[in-house]
């Protein structure tokens, strides 16, 4: 049920988008594609949902696979999404304020400018060649303003990630939505978990999932087909071995 729904979500999304971008053609085109798209979200919601039911499972130690209970699903999975979309939007404001303050939408306007001047100098003869160093200056401070929102975007996207496993297992837990958006709250489950050992769950999941992605690039080349059927597959099924290491590690506290 899980890989269907997963695999039928995947489709109308794709539908969805396709048919869309062909509104131009034909208007209706539009709204088709907007009702794929809404069924997309919706069953969207539903796997949020059962992903909730697995860190449940984990939470309470039980070894039976979660029922699909698809009302339910939907309403905690529209939790879920609310919970997701709070711990990243926050992350990403503030990426959005790094970026201004380092000046980085202005610094990259400088040295697109400064390239299309120099190039339009040469062309009406007033000047023979580039200025490099005006362009390496204009180069320098773009490099060093997208280097401080970059990493400031790392670091805020992992806190915030962690967070958010926190806080999906708070909701899971206790099934309040207040709860899960506690960030205080959610911080404290981690200190009480053991931040390192959050870390390594993170860690341990990041890379096996880099290192799938890695060896279907790879391959990818040579069996596109299988490779896609397989990856569909195993997609959603990672996501359900992570929900469920989650439930396992907040389990240690979920009983005190």
């Amino acid at each position: 049920m899980y890989l269907l729904l997963s695999v039928l979500m995947i489709g109308f999304v794709i539908g969805g988008i396709v048919t869309y971008s062909f509104g131009f053609i034909n208007e209706e085109d539009y709204l088709i594609g907007g009702i794929y798209l809404l069924i997309a979200m919706m069953i969207g919601f539903i796997l949020y949902g059962y992903r909730l039911r697995v860190i449940k499972s984990g939470i309470e130690l039980d070894d039976n696979v979660p029922s699909f209970e698809l009302y339910e699903n939907f309403m905690t999975g529209f939790d879920n999404f609310v919970v997701t979309l709070f711990y990243y939007i926050i992350p990403a404001l503030i990426v959005l304020v790094v970026g201004y303050g380092t000046h980085l939408r202005d610094n990259a306007i400088n040295v697109v400018w400064e390239f299309v001047s120099q190039i339009i100098n040469c062309i009406i003869g007033n000047s023979t060649g580039f200025t490099l160093n005006t362009l390496s200056h204009a180069a320098t401070n773009f490099l060093n303003s997208l280097f401080i929102t970059i990493t400031a975007a790392l670091i805020l996207f992992i806190i915030f990630s962690i967070l958010k496993f926190a806080a999906e297992a708070r909701l899971a837990n206790t099934g309040s939505l207040k709860e899960a958006l506690n960030i205080f709250g959610a911080l404290k489950d981690i200190i009480r978990i053991g931040i390192v050992r959050v870390l390594i769950l993170v860690l341990l999941v990041i890379v096996i999932i880099a290192v799938i992605g890695i060896i279907f690039i790879t391959l990818f080349a040579y069996y596109p087909f299988l490779l896609t059927i397989i990856y569909s597959i195993l997609t959603p099924y990672l996501i359900l071995v992570t929900q469920r290491a989650i439930g396992l590690t907040y389990s240690d506290i979920a009983k005190i």
